[in-house]
């Protein structure tokens, strides 16, 4: 074997997939690392003297330990929250099961900076708590803002992604482990330490990465609660036409995340099995008397996650002033907005991720592995830092880009693509491979297989993901704050407006709409999973 084909074999191992498929992914990849690559560019293009001066300053060194602080506290959080909570629901004879798995999850619809502006509603100096307390002689609430309030909302917003993925390793999980522990004299204590929480220790460190990406990631919360982040101090310096220490920031968030990586990767190396359906049993843990007494903790949780939000909304609702503020009035083209742009986000996110799952699911080629890890780094690059990204870019580049509709609908796509490609990903594993081969033998080419056969098994799949992406979407904020064109007003804006201007009222009707219609993609979501799970 010649020097080429040795090469040829390392990157494409034993199968060469069809070049044009190759050649496609390269393209879609490559594309998706443009803003990554600029932005670092621009950080090290900035003078020696000037960059230490700013990346060494107290103001930093403040942002850095916030930052580290707040992923922290939420990772943290998340687990406490999450892992418990799926515990209880899929492993115990919890009342109501089924409905609780629905309700605990359903914090994921709700943007955290919605929940923030109504938890510093509620429990302000000034917030509706406080005036319900008042007459018992109690002059004032614990201060809401900082550090601890921002830990506690965003927590409250994030668990279920460590709930999830806990409550899908817990639902395969080989239960017959369990009763061989019990029966070598381990209590339920000893055997949930010794031989369940090894077996989901990956799937709680997957669900705990996507909780530590969105709290060092998150800009809406920090900036509500007064607490000086990297995503908040981007945004500062980036409207103060302070462009290289907003590119050194981010920069410096990106290593961030980059560690976050790397720490997730080395937890999860233990990759245990869970077992197949063969060693389920239905035996649950019995809680006896303590059945109904241990729904509070859901209840509790659900209570402060979504009661509370939603009883300020309707406070807000029923004392609204109409017309006070003409200029802020909600109007239903921001709805339109909205749902065109996550749209076509939606789309163009399912046709892009079509041929790297593809890829990354037919070969083990380090080629394909490599396109499908690409598509992860815009997914772990804050939005912030993103839009500042593609700001540099297309201003020296491509002007007339810039603040056009193409360039949002691209920037969601690099931000969510590796929703689409996992759901997809998983979809192609599930088809079985002797039809492809049978379709090929019968004179099928490679696009004539997928298009005939891959394609209609899938289908589900690919609407899961562009419906997942379509979620994220509606409720993303920084990104849509800094790439919108001028005048382009979506949900999202219109709630952020109300927010830094103090009228709440004018984001009430907004606020409603995107629970809805996130509320709505979470129910394609949720069914694509019971119809390929099944049961609880």
């Amino acid at each position: 074997m010649g020097t080429r084909d040795q090469i040829t074999a390392r990157l494409f191992g034993d199968e060469r997939p069809p070049p044009g498929l190759t050649l496609l992914s390269a393209a879609i990849a490559a594309t998706l690392a443009i803003p990554v690559v600029w932005l670092v560019f621009e950080a090290i293009t900035v003078e020696p003297s000037r960059a230490q001066e700013l990346l060494f300053s107290r103001g930093t060194v403040e942002v850095v330990i916030n930052s580290l602080l707040l992923m922290a506290g939420v990772t943290g959080g998340s687990i406490l929250l999450g892992v418990p909570l799926a515990y209880l629901i899929v492993r115990t004879d919890l009342p109501f099961r089924r409905f609780w798995a629905i309700a605990v999850s359903l914090p994921l619809v709700i943007p955290s900076y919605v929940g923030a502006f109504a938890f510093v509603s509620a429990f302000g100096p000034r917030g509706e708590f406080h005036d319900v307390l008042a007459p018992l002689g109690v002059d004032r609430l614990p201060d809401v803002y900082g550090l601890p309030g921002a830990v506690f909302v965003i927590t409250l917003y994030t668990y279920p992604y460590v709930f999830l993925t806990t409550r899908a390793a817990l639902r395969s999980f080989d239960t017959t482990l369990i009763e061989a522990a019990r029966t070598l004299n381990h209590g339920r204590i000893a055997a949930f330490r010794r031989v369940t929480l090894p077996v989901i220790r990956p799937a709680v460190a997957a669900g705990a990465l996507l909780t530590a990406l969105y709290a060092v990631s998150d800009f809406g919360t920090p900036a509500i609660m007064r607490l000086p982040v990297f995503t908040r101090q981007i945004y500062v310096e980036y409207n103060a036409f302070g462009r290289d220490y907003a590119a050194l920031l981010s920069l410096q968030l990106l290593a961030v995340v980059l560690l976050v990586l790397a720490l997730e990767w080395l937890v999860r190396t233990d990759r245990t099995a869970a077992g197949d359906d063969a060693g389920q049993t239905d035996e649950r843990v019995r809680l006896g008397r303590w059945r109904w007494v241990a729904m509070l903790v859901p209840a509790t949780v659900v209570g402060f996650a979504l009661a509370v939000p939603l009883w300020i909304l309707s406070l807000w609702l029923v004392r609204a002033e109409a017309g006070r503020r003409p200029s802020m009035a909600f109007e239903w083209v921001q709805v339109l907005n909205s749902v065109s742009v996550a749209a076509a986000a939606a789309v163009v996110a399912a046709l892009a991720a079509i041929p790297i799952a593809y890829f990354a699911a037919t070969s083990e080629s380090p080629l394909s592995t490599l396109f499908e890890r690409v598509t992860y780094v815009g997914f772990a690059v804050p939005g912030i830092v993103l839009a500042l990204a593609l700001v540099s870019f297309g201003t020296g580049y491509l002007p007339w880009i810039y603040q056009t509709l193409p360039l949002l609908v691209f920037a969601y796509v690099v931000r969510f693509l590796p929703q689409a490609v996992g759901s997809s990903r998983a979809s192609i594993l599930g088809v079985d491979p002797r039809l492809v081969e049978a379709s090929r033998a019968l004179g099928e080419s490679s696009l004539g297989s997928f298009r005939r056969v891959t394609f209609p098994l899938t289908r589900s799949g690919i609407v899961a993901g562009a419906a997942l992406v379509f979620l994220t979407t509606m409720k993303e904020l920084p990104v849509t704050l800094v790439l919108r064109p001028s005048g382009f007003e979506t949900i999202v804006t219109q709630i952020w407006r109300a927010q830094a201007t103090a009228l709440y009222q004018y984001a009430v009707v907004p606020t409603l709409l995107l629970l809805v219609i996130s509320g709505l993609s979470m129910v394609v979501i949720l069914a694509g999973e019971s119809a390929e799970g099944g049961g609880l």
